[in-house]
Parts: C-alpha cells; structure tokens; sequence
C-alpha cells in the first residue's frame, strides 16, 4: 500500500478543473508546455495529454482534413486581446456570451480546443461544427477518448457561457464517458460527485466485465493536507476541481 498527500494546491490543477466566471484559473501556464492539437496545424496547442488523444479520436473516425482547429491554448495576453478586440467589434453583450474574461477561459488551461468544418471561411470567434456527417461522429466518438462538448444548449444558466456546438473540452476517461450518459456539464457532474460520494462511498463506474472504476470526492478547502491509501498494484488519477477539492478515480478489478 503506498500513501499519497493532497493539499489545497492540487485543487488548481488537473483535468477536471472548473474554470468558469466565479473560478478563475490559479495557475498561469505557458505555450512551451503545449504540443500540436492537429500535426497538420503546429500553431494551434493543447495539454500533452489532450493533444495526443484529440489525434487519436480523428484518426478513429478517419477523418482526413474534414475537420479543423480554430484555437487552442491561449497566453493570458492572447485572451486580453480577443476580449478587447470582440468588445470594439461586437459589444459587451455578444462578448460575454461567447468570450471568458481573461484567466476565466478553458483555452488558458490547455485543456479546451475548438474545432470547425474545414469549409470556406472560417468565423473565429463562432466557427461552425454541424451535428451531422463526419462532425457529428466526432461528438459521438470523442467521449471514449476522454472530451465532451463542454456548453451545450440548454446549460447556459449552470455554466455562465452561451451554447458553443465548436468547443470541446478534455475532462479525461471515465469521467467524459459518465457526463455524457448523464447529460451532465462538467458544473453539475463536480456537483454530483460532491454531494453523492466520499471516500468510503464512492461512485462506482463499470468500465468493463472485470475492471470497475471508483471515483470520489475529496474535500480540500479546510486548509490542511489529507493523506490517503492507494495500491501500489492499481492505476489511480487524482485532478483538482479549482472549487476546493479533489476527484480520485481508482481502478480496481473485481473479478
């Protein structure tokens, strides 16, 4: 059995970090952290992780040059500037909609990307992905690779952010998987586990007729560190939620 510690600072990072209008991102990374989200466009950058299995959900569907990337990872300057330029051009009420204040994006975390129909001129700040063909198997797809189609209509009142069919963000497996049976926003899914699990009562994910994954929430705010027990013989991730507390996701085989 090996002994883990989390303090307050692991709230800050990870997949399943909130980065919303209430929560802004506390830890300000850089572009030379990030690798391509499409080989074919090195300019646009994600999380390692994000960047790798993005890759491996277009070659699933075999899509060539179909799809695109729009933005990526953006510098705290980079969101600065898009906020102001689409405040002159489009006005605050358009601007809110669909641009975070700055250290409020998911684009800052290196974690979110949106994607468009490779198709004549693109709108950068409204790029168009359909919910058919190629596009539409990609939102179908994505889940098992870890994304979910982060403000979908309908959510508005829960994630503070107009409905962006273009945006899709890495939560990672199984947790992408869950919210997307559940109908859940990345908000409500956090909210979910924080009421309905602990260590003890953890909630139970069938991954597979033999592995079971178990996820719980960890309360973090209380200002001191919490040391917790994990087998050295089964694979377990810890992400921060940047709204106090900690998800542990334990896989355990029951068979």
């Amino acid at each position: 059995m090996t002994q883990i510690e989390l303090t307050k600072d692991d709230t800050y990072h990870g997949n399943l970090i909130l980065v919303t209008p209430d929560y802004p991102l506390m830890k300000i990374l850089c572009m030379e952290d990030m690798l391509p989200a499409i080989k074919e466009q090195p300019e646009i950058r994600m999380n390692e992780q994000a960047a790798n299995l993005l890759q491996l959900t277009l070659a699933k569907i075999h899509c060539r040059n179909e799809i695109v990337a729009v933005s990526g990872f953006r510098t705290q300057e980079e969101q600065e500037k898009i906020w102001n330029d689409t405040l002159a051009e489009s006005g605050l009420d358009f601007t809110k909609k669909y641009v975070a204040v700055p250290r409020h994006s998911e684009h800052q975390t290196g974690l979110a990307i949106d994607l468009a129909e490779n198709k004549g001129q693109i709108d950068f700040i409204c790029p168009h992905f359909p919910y058919t063909g190629i596009w539409g198997k990609f939102r179908m797809t994505a889940p098992r690779f870890g994304f979910v189609e982060r403000y979908v209509s309908g959510k508005e009142q829960i994630t503070g952010i107009g409905a962006e069919p273009w945006h899709f963000r890495y939560v990672g497996y199984p947790h992408s998987v869950i919210m997307t049976e559940k109908d859940m926003a990345l908000e409500e899914y956090i909210c979910f586990l924080k009421e309905n699990t602990d260590l003890r009562h953890p909630y139970i994910y069938n991954s597979s007729k033999a592995d079971k994954i178990e996820i719980s929430y960890v309360f973090l705010d209380g200002g001191y560190s919490i040391k917790l027990d994990v087998s050295e013989m089964s694979p377990y991730m810890v992400s921060g939620t940047n709204e106090g507390g900690a998800i542990l996701s334990r896989w355990r085989d029951y068979a």
